[in-house]
C-alpha cells in the first residue's frame, strides 16, 4: 500500500492560533519531514478558499502557489491537490500551470481534478454556481484539454464549456505521457465515465461498503469505454485519529473537540468531531492496519491522510509512520 500525507493549509481550520508570519515555516516544516525517509509518497493540499466547517476570517492558503513552492522546497515526494476545482482556473491555463510546476519539482506533480461543491466560495469569488450536470461536463472537457496540452504541447478544442485555440504548453511536462491524472469523486454516472477515460488514479468513498461499490461502477465503465480496469490505481482520503491505546485515542479527539470549539460554532464543531469520531482509521495502530488491510484486499491501494493536529503535534504521523506503514508495505 502507498501513502500520502495532507499538508495543513487553514482549510480546514489546522492552522489556527499559529501567526499567519509562521505559516509558511509550519507548512514547509511538515513537508519537509514527509521528505525525509520513505513512509510517504507523496504531499497533498485541497484546492479551496474558504475554511470549512463554515467560512471564517481565518486563512486559507491557495492550492497551485503551494504547489509551486512544495516543488522547490522538497525533493523526492510527489505533489497532489485533492482535488483541483476544473472552474476555478481556465483548464489551458491550469495545463501550463502544472506542466511549469513540474518542471520546477523535477517531474513530481499530480493532478487530482474534481467539479467542485462548495457552493459559498464559488459565489464569493464570482464563479456562479452551475448544476451538478454542467460542472460535470465542464470537468470532462477540461480533461481532454489538459491531456492534449501535455501530450502534444498545443491544444485546439471546441465544447461547450470551453473553446482553446492553438494554445501552446511549453515546456510540457517532464513526466512521459503528462501528469498523471486523478480524477476524483463518485459520481456513478459521470465522474467515474470521465475518470474511466482518462484516469491514472481515482479517488473516492474509503468505507468498505462505499469502496467496493464505486469500485465496481468504475469496473462497468471501464469496459463500456473499452479501458483496463487494472491500469486504474484505486485511492481513497482518511482522518487519521490515531493513539498507542484507547486512552490516548479519546484524548486526542478530546483535544480535536475543544480545538474546533474554539474555531467555529457549537454545532459545527459538534457535527466535525462526530464525523471524526466515526471515520474508518480511528483507533490504536493494530485496529488502523487492520482495517486498512480489509480496504487494501478490497482494492484500495493508495490512502491519503489527514492528521488534524499536524501542524501542532506530530506524535501521531510519526505512530503511523512507525506502527502502520511498515505493516502494509
Amino acid at each position: 500500500m502507498r501513502f500520502g500525507l495532507f499538508i495543513p493549509q487553514g482549510w480546514r481550520m489546522d492552522l489556527v492560533g499559529i501567526d499567519p508570519a509562521h505559516h509558511w515555516a509550519t507548512m514547509r516544516s511538515l513537508a519537509e519531514h514527509a521528505d525525509t525517509g520513505d513512509a510517504w509518497e507523496s504531499i497533498w493540499v485541497y484546492d479551496h478558499f474558504h475554511t470549512v466547517p463554515e467560512p471564517t476570517d481565518d486563512a486559507t492558503h491557495e492550492a497551485w502557489t503551494l504547489m509551486a513552492a512544495y516543488a522547490a522546497a522538497t525533493s523526492r515526494v510527489r505533489l497532489g491537490q485533492m482535488c483541483t476545482c476544473m472552474a476555478y482556473r481556465n483548464p489551458a491555463y491550469l495545463a501550463k500551470v502544472a506542466a511549469t510546476t513540474d518542471l520546477i519539482s523535477g517531474g513530481r506533480v499530480e493532478m487530482g481534478i474534481g467539479a467542485g461543491w462548495y457552493e459559498h466560495e464559488w459565489r464569493a469569488y464570482g464563479y456562479g454556481f452551475p448544476g451538478a450536470g454542467d460542472r460535470l461536463r465542464a470537468l470532462d472537457e477540461g480533461v481532454q484539454i489538459m491531456e492534449q496540452a501535455w501530450r502534444t504541447g498545443s491544444v485546439t478544442f471546441e465544447g461547450t464549456h470551453y473553446q482553446v485555440q492553438d494554445a501552446r504548453v511549453q515546456p510540457r511536462p517532464l513526466q512521459p505521457g503528462g501528469i498523471p491524472l486523478w480524477v476524483a469523486g463518485g459520481g456513478e454516472r459521470k465522474t467515474l465515465r470521465t475518470a474511466a477515460r482518462y484516469a491514472r488514479y481515482t479517488n473516492f468513498d474509503g468505507t468498505p461498503e462505499g469502496f467496493a461499490h464505486k469500485s465496481e461502477v468504475l469496473r462497468r465503465h471501464c469496459q463500456d469505454v473499452g479501458r483496463d480496469y487494472g491500469e486504474i490505481t484505486r485511492s481513497a482520503n482518511y482522518n487519521v485519529v490515531m493513539g498507542r491505546d484507547q486512552a490516548e485515542v479519546d484524548d486526542r479527539l478530546a483535544w480535536i473537540a475543544d480545538h474546533y470549539r474554539g474555531c467555529v460554532s457549537e454545532q459545527k464543531a459538534a457535527e466535525t468531531v462526530e464525523q471524526l469520531r466515526t471515520g474508518p482509521l480511528v483507533g490504536t495502530p493494530e485496529q488502523v492496519v487492520e482495517t486498512l488491510t480489509g480496504l487494501r484486499d478490497l482494492g484500495m491501494t493508495y490512502a491519503i491522510t489527514y492528521f488534524v493536529e499536524a501542524a501542532y503535534d506530530r506524535s501521531g504521523i510519526e505512530l503511523f509512520e512507525r506502527e502502520v506503514v511498515p505493516a502494509l508495505r
